[in-house]
């Protein structure tokens, strides 16, 4: 069997309400859409944490941020732990015989010897930090000084006035191209939409009938949608589109943050959507965790079916390593789970126990049912739910609580969630 081809793109901050193929009907995105046609929506999938660091960690590693060694959002100076040395989607598959690169977003460490070439990748093109200017790929945030953050490799490099997600784009499909005949692994961890909120006039002027917030969100959302698109072109006139797995998803729901440096202002921002579930980043409520998540492998999967099974970003790396390798990879290896079976049946996975512990937060979902502790709608440190029990099929907003109503139900699932959380 040819090994198959992993492309995994992963935007940051994009709500769960986005996408058109998540009901969103007031943006363009034409390429997700039609990979969604390709392949299965994952309508409940889920980050491991409402914030980008230690979400991203799941996603390499198939570990809870706590296992990982990442649970809280990393800073930007040199001198920030980072991610752990441990077995990684990149290493793994480069043990096989894959090229691997990665072209954007890190945020794993700042230091080279927490980068990405350190932990499996051959290649990076795009910055280390948490975020930075579209234009000038200047990292503003919690810095002192200002610090330019582009990378090829370990050169640092310019690119002045180009358009990041963009470029990103054009140097993955660069990287499908040069790989010959090899596997390869081409994470694209865009960093479209998070702020500072900037896109090119000519992407602005296709929404002016929107609001000014919802105005910029879908112009960076369809700029990366483009991208998008160029990533899956770039397959098809190479005929690898059907041996190629292409996953999608964000790492956290929409973020509430504006931070644009022209005015300086950190105000209340609604341009993202969380398609009616309630929270935002930085909440473990469904709008903060929650995520927009597509997969298609035109050999393998069912096209344009709904994959109504609950899944976790840490169940990548052992779905996917069970793809290249025929065989799900050892238990104990990973937090998460092989999916596999389930995708290409196209049926409902086993009922499972999900956690999520996030600054002073504490939740969980146990089949159908999802606890909460101290929960808070978005970044701040306002207590929207001290404890609660929501019942998600009738109640996907988590407005209606039934802790009263359910006491043994509430008591076992706290009992769980606080043995999970002290267990770390």
């Amino acid at each position: 069997m040819t090994a198959p081809n992993v492309v995994v793109i992963y935007a940051d901050d994009l709500g769960y309400g986005d996408l058109g193929c998540f009901g969103a009907d007031d943006l363009d995105t034409p390429a997700l859409d039609a990979l969604c046609a390709s392949g299965l929506r994952l309508s409940q999938w889920y980050s491991n944490s409402p914030v980008c660091s230690p979400s991203r960690a799941s996603l390499l590693t198939g570990r809870y941020p706590a296992r990982a060694g990442v649970e809280n959002i990393l800073a930007g100076s040199r001198d920030t732990v980072g991610l752990p040395p441990q077995p990684t989607l990149a290493s793994e598959l480069r043990d096989r015989g894959y090229r691997t690169g990665i072209f954007g977003k890190w945020h794993l460490g700042v230091e080279p010897s927490y980068g990405p070439l350190e932990r499996g990748f051959d290649t990076h093109f795009g910055f280390r930090a948490g975020c930075v200017d579209y234009y000038s790929h200047i990292y503003y945030w919690g810095a002192t000084n200002p610090t330019h953050d582009l990378w090829a490799d370990e050169d640092e490099v310019w690119s002045d006035g180009e358009y990041l997600t963009t470029l990103l784009a054009q140097r993955a499909a660069s990287f499908i191209e040069s790989c010959g005949d090899r596997p390869f692994l081409c994470y694209v961890p865009f960093n479209a939409p998070h702020y500072p909120l900037h896109a090119p006039a000519s992407y602005v002027d296709q929404f002016r009938h929107l609001p000014p917030d919802r105005r910029i969100m879908a112009a960076m959302i369809k700029a990366m949608d483009d991208g998008v698109g160029l990533l899956l072109d770039t397959l098809d006139r190479l005929g690898l589109r059907d041996d190629t797995i292409v996953f999608f998803s964000s790492d956290n729901g929409p973020s509430t943050e504006e931070r644009n440096w022209l005015n300086g202002d950190e105000i209340a921002y609604r341009g993202g959507s969380a398609g009616g579930l309630r929270g935002a980043k930085g909440s473990v409520f469904e709008g903060g965790v929650r995520v927009p998540s597509l997969v298609s492998w035109p050999r393998r999967l069912p096209a344009g079916a709904e994959f109504a099974g609950v899944g976790a970003m840490m169940d990548l790396v052992p779905t996917l390593l069970h793809a290249v390798d025929g065989s799900p990879p050892p238990d104990g290896d990973h937090d998460g789970v092989s999916l596999l079976p389930s995708l290409a049946a196209g049926s409902e996975a086993e009922p499972r126990w999900i956690g999520w512990d996030y600054a002073t937060q504490l939740a969980a979902r146990s089949g159908d049912w999802k606890i909460v502790l101290g929960a808070r709608e978005a970044m701040g440190p306002e207590v929207a739910a001290p404890a609660a029990l929501y019942h998600l099929p009738t109640d996907p907003g988590e407005r209606h609580d039934l802790a009263a109503a359910e006491p043994e139900r509430f008591g076992a699932m706290l009992a769980e969630l606080l043995a999970w959380a002290r267990a770390g």
